[in-house]
């Protein structure tokens, strides 16, 4: 196979995306059964899911390959994202399958652009340069932000779009300025090496950097910038104030796809800029994160305990979430120890990220069921909840179990490995913080799981769900205690990813 042709197998399962996007949108105009129409767009999906497994085959044996010239990078780590990044994509469209009908008669249009950013997501990871990752990450980011004020008709969807089209573009601004200081610093964009010996942003701070904090001015700068960039697609504090206002405006489906799809894809970027092109001056910004880490765990949990709207309150979990995943990504220390937990802090995120897929998933899909059969998001409508549908109140408050950090689920396992990975960087105070603040979340968690089962009902008619929205509360209700129970699949795959990131 020739250099072309071989980038375009590199790059296989961002194309089939593409391309069962863009069919999604013509077999709207010509086929009649909109329900066939839903069916083309899940089967498909397992053609870009046949391209990422044929990938990973080879990739596992060969080790890391190059796309464009260096443009794209195709590993591991990159394919562990895509993976998660897929699974999130199915799940949502068979959870929103019901949901979307809202939306006649654009239903296909709907789905199209989840497609379409979706593909921007999947690039993101594989970005081999600075250019690539802010054009990847524009493709992603402008199709959420018509999915979040699709609900034309409701005030809340309009705003929350206006609100992410805004901040959306003041943080790429800022990325862009963060990215500008780093080519200043070192005259090159690239993250990774295009061919053998090739220079790239780590190489030459490794040689060419002074003794000051992060090397020089311009890449304390730079890599400030670039945090604060990335912190907004993050939910990070100081840069997590867009996110319950758009969680609560936007469309259900598209609240879960972004907050968990989106923040994958976001702290994929972060690892392999961070850790690939400033491990140099990790000491710095390894502290930076450390700090971040608390700040946005603290802020995140103590602002959800005054919410009274689910959804707003899954946002500031979120934020929260992010927080405890900064934990590894401040866990960089570790790598100056024996080489078996240099990637202690990558592969703890990497697998927390696969839990967290599993228990917000599971919160949102129930939250959907919810909500759109009680017409509120109100968490004071969510008493007798138990009664009126104990499957959806079960898992619920299983996924809420989850994210608190209680065994046997996943959450729990998660958490585990990041308190582990800091406790091994010499970070006991943040492993610490981290105990502190899951103690502080069990507070409105587990508020929630009162109301639903200790409090009566205004209304007793039952709540049901439909079969495809069963199936997906299914397969991310086995997710957390699967994944719970028995973690060494994940460990290991996420170690496999971790490997392929160092340098």
């Amino acid at each position: 196979m020739g250099i072309e042709g071989r980038d375009i197998f590199l790059i296989s399962p961002e194309l089939a995306l593409a391309g069962l996007g863009a069919l999604i949108v013509v077999a709207d105009l010509v086929i009649r059964r909109k329900g066939l129409v839903l069916a083309i767009a899940l089967v498909g999906l397992l053609v870009p899911l046949a391209a990422q497994i044929n990938l990973w085959a080879e990739i596992h044996d060969g080790g890391t390959e190059m796309a464009f010239s260096g443009s794209l990078v195709v590993d591991e780590f990159a394919l562990y994202v895509k993976f998660l990044i897929l699974a999130v994509l199915a799940l949502v469209v068979l959870a929103g399958s019901d949901y979307v009908e809202r939306f006649k008669p654009y239903q296909a249009e709907f789905l199209g652009l989840v497609y379409f950013s979706a593909v921007g997501l999947m690039l993101l990871p594989a970005a081999g340069n600075l250019i690539t990752l802010y054009v990847s990450l524009e493709l992603a980011s402008l199709p959420i932000i018509a999915l979040a004020a699709f609900s034309k008709t409701e005030v809340r969807s309009t705003e929350a779009g206006m609100k992410y089209l805004i901040l959306s573009a003041i943080s790429s601004a800022v990325l862009l300025y963060g990215f500008a200081f780093l080519y200043a610093a070192t005259g090159t964009v690239q993250l990774v090496p295009a061919a053998v010996g090739d220079p790239t942003i780590g190489t030459i701070l490794s040689t060419g950097a002074d003794s000051s904090a992060f090397g020089g001015a311009a890449v304390l700068v730079g890599a400030v910038l670039v945090a604060a960039g990335l912190g907004f697609k993050l939910s990070m504090v100081p840069f997590q104030m867009w996110t319950p206002d758009v969680y609560e405006g936007a469309p259900t489906p598209v609240a879960a796809f972004l907050a968990v799809a989106s923040k994958a894809a976001a702290l994929a970027v972060v690892l392999r800029i961070f850790y690939s092109a400033l491990e140099p001056v990790s000491d710095d910004w390894s502290i930076m994160f450390a700090g971040l880490a608390v700040a946005t765990m603290t802020v995140g949990n103590v602002v959800a305990i005054a919410q009274s709207n689910i959804k707003r309150l899954l946002g500031y979990s979120s934020i929260a979430q992010a927080g405890y995943m900064l934990i590894g990504v401040a866990a960089v220390a570790s790598r100056s120890k024996e080489a078996a937990d240099g990637q202690l802090g990558i592969e703890s995120v990497l697998f927390y990220l696969g839990g967290y897929a599993a228990m917000n998933l599971a919160a949102f899909f129930a939250v959907i069921v919810i909500t759109s059969r009680t017409g509120s998001d109100e968490i004071a409508d969510l008493a007798g909840l138990g009664r009126r549908a104990p499957l959806l109140a079960g898992v619920l408050a299983f996924a809420l179990l989850s994210l608190t950090g209680i065994p046997p689920t996943v959450g729990f396992m998660g958490k585990l490995f990041l308190f582990n990975a800091a406790i091994n960087a010499d970070l006991l105070w943040l492993a610490v913080a981290g105990v502190l603040n899951s103690v502080v979340s069990a507070y409105y968690y587990m508020g929630i799981v009162r109301t639903m089962y200790l409090r009566d009902p205004e209304d007793t008619s039952r709540i049901g769900a439909g079969i495809p929205v069963q199936a997906a509360l299914g397969i991310s209700a086995l997710g957390i205690i699967v994944l719970g129970l028995w973690p060494g699949g994940l460990l290991e795959v996420a170690r496999a990813a971790a490997v392929s990131l160092v340098p």
